[in-house]
């Protein structure tokens, strides 16, 4: 079977295109054939090897994706063959709270992912999925649409008529939009693109802001809320964005810390967070019982994701290479 590696090369080259036999599923797993995938920011990063020092190589990258159940290990109760199922992020978190054991089962990084035209998994590390959506759409949610549905429904308790401030228009912040749109949230977003904005308010944003003729853009933010600020801030740019975010945000307000996009390190008003008794979370992706709730949700409001480009299998480098662009709205997908 044909299989993506990170090698220990510069660039993108470093993605490379492998021959290796098919997996068999032990007890308890699934041997899927993989129908499609999405990328995140983070397999840009970890291709390039930027996303950790300590990453091991050669590893199989990419955390988001669909395939059919065409075997099965002993044991395996919770799906059959020719059932269509996602990858869950992280293997190991089913429920409850994080832990660092949990984040050592994320595929993709700290275990091998599934850029494999047949990838066994656990079956505890697979998901149903809402029968409306196509592979390709289903293949964007472990990841970007549980990262969204963790900060602003799990831990951000969102609620009709919060208002919620979004960063740029990729896959975790789309997603974002759709669901405060869901909940009857009032979305403000802030993009370099006039043209991005115009397709996020056509999927419910109600005010846009372009950031590069509008650098200070969370005093227009205090202003579009009458001087209160948002409600929660989806906040995806990290480093560059987060003292913005802070004056932004209402007092009381959330901070769901995503993104890393703007850097890792940098000065923060910790004075911001103190007095406006400001809350800001951290969000790793979420478990399985949050994929499964979220999944609920989209079935019952026929939510489709959006989907950006969709490239062949064999061209993974070349879709890395559009993300990278920062051209795309929404998710990237490759098709097997």
């Amino acid at each position: 079977m044909k299989v993506w590696e990170i090698q220990p090369r510069e660039g993108l080259n470093a993605l490379t295109l492998v021959e290796k036999p098919e997996p068999q599923p032990q007890p308890g797993q699934v041997l899927l054939k993989m129908r499609a995938a999405s990328l995140n920011y983070r397999d840009l990063l970890t291709v390039k090897g930027a996303y950790s020092s300590k990453q091991q190589l050669p590893l199989i990258p990419l955390s988001d994706g669909v395939g059919k159940v065409i075997a099965v290990g002993d044991g395996v109760t919770r799906v059959k063959v020719g059932e269509r199922v996602a990858s869950s992020f992280m293997q190991t978190w089913v429920a409850g709270e994080f832990s660092a054991a949990k984040a050592k089962s994320a595929l993709g990084g700290a275990i091998d992912g599934i850029l494999a035209e047949y990838v066994s998994l656990h079956e505890d590390g697979v998901v149903h999925l809402p029968r409306h959506l196509s592979d390709v759409e289903a293949a964007t949610l472990p990841c970007a649409a549980v990262t969204a549905w963790h900060a602003l429904i799990t831990t951000g308790n969102l609620k009709a008529g919060d208002t919620v401030l979004i960063q740029g228009t990729g896959g975790v912040s789309i997603f974002a939009l759709q669901f405060s749109t869901m909940l009857g949230a009032r979305v403000i977003a802030i993009s370099s693109s006039d043209e991005k904005l115009e397709r996020a308010r056509q999927l419910g944003m109600a005010e846009g802001i372009n950031y590069k003729r509008l650098p200070d853009w969370e005093e227009q933010v205090w202003q579009l809320t009458d001087s209160i600020g948002v409600d929660h801030v989806v906040e995806v740019g990290g480093a560059g964005t987060l003292n913005k975010s802070l004056r932004a945000v209402r007092m009381g307000g959330h901070i769901s810390l995503i993104g890393v996009l703007t850097g890792l390190r940098s000065e923060i008003s910790t004075a911001s967070i103190l007095q406006k008794n400001i809350r800001v979370q951290g969000i790793y992706v979420g478990s399985r019982e949050m994929f499964e709730a979220m999944n609920r949700a989209i079935t019952l409001h026929e939510m489709r994701p959006v989907i950006d480009r969709v490239f062949p299998f064999e061209q993974a480098r070349e879709a890395l290479a559009y993300m990278e662009s920062g051209a795309h709205f929404g998710k990237i997908c490759l098709q097997f």
